[in-house]
């Protein structure tokens, strides 16, 4: 459900779940190599996903044959994760913008530990560009797929010094695969994320003002767009 949940648009992800809950996947059958069922939209539509990846299949709809991914196909790769059981809050929460959770207060070891693990393996999503032309917007949904991972992440965070020193690491980070990594983020998608993170810091500096000491790493370094800049001037005003 979670690569289903991040790699899928919200809108298409949200109709998705509609119609499973609404009850128009019928005729559900597994075979060797995917899935197949008859989902019941405009008119009966007969649905095929991969058992290798959800976002390959066919879908009698317009979209479905136009290679476009359509809540169809996800509806019925919802069911075939779930085996028709109802559907979570977790299950069904959209991963959306980082945000700042609010909470003050900090992380034990353990929690830490989950919370560096969970940003190691998004920013797997955020790789190198190397393919064919082909592949391009298989890549740039890898992207998007690796950002709504991590925002997730932040937007669970409490506000402490020692997360916003966790969420400087990560943007540095993600700085250095864009600079230097050879991520090709044309659609702007990772540029977003991190300026909606630095957003997320502000509020931290506001909420607990001891978070602005984190920010003393980013002086003097020069970013691959300069987001850097808004967190240096909270210490410059901070020392007034």
């Amino acid at each position: 459900m979670d690569k289903i949940r991040f790699a899928t648009d919200i809108a298409t992800f949200e109709k998705a779940v509609g119609l499973y809950e609404g009850g128009k996947i019928t005729q559900f059958k597994e075979e060797l190599n995917g899935f197949f069922a008859v989902v019941l939209g405009t008119k009966p539509y007969k649905v095929y996903v991969s058992n290798l990846r959800y976002d390959e299949g066919d879908c009698a709809c317009y979209l479905g044959q136009n290679d476009v991914l359509c809540k169809h196909m996800v509806a019925v790769a919802i069911w075939a994760v779930t085996g028709g059981m109802p559907l979570s809050g977790e299950d069904k929460k959209l991963a959306g913008n980082p945000i700042c959770s609010g909470l003050l207060g900090g992380l034990n070891k353990e929690e830490l530990g989950a919370v560096k693990k969970a940003i190691t393996g998004s920013m797997k999503y955020i790789k190198p560009y190397n393919g064919p032309s082909r592949i391009w917007f298989l890549y740039q949904n890898s992207l998007a797929e690796g950002c709504s991972r991590l925002a997730k992440t932040v937007s669970e965070l409490p506000v402490s010094r020692q997360t916003a020193k966790l969420l400087v690491d990560m943007l540095l980070r993600i700085d250095n695969k864009l600079c230097r990594g050879g991520v090709d983020d044309s659609d702007g998608v990772v540029g977003g994320f991190i300026e909606e993170t630095v957003e997320v810091l502000k509020e931290y500096a506001f909420l607990d003002s001891s978070c602005i000491e984190t920010f003393r790493k980013l002086e003097g370094r020069e970013t691959c767009f300069g987001w850097e800049e808004e967190l240096v001037r909270l210490i410059k005003k901070k020392t007034l």
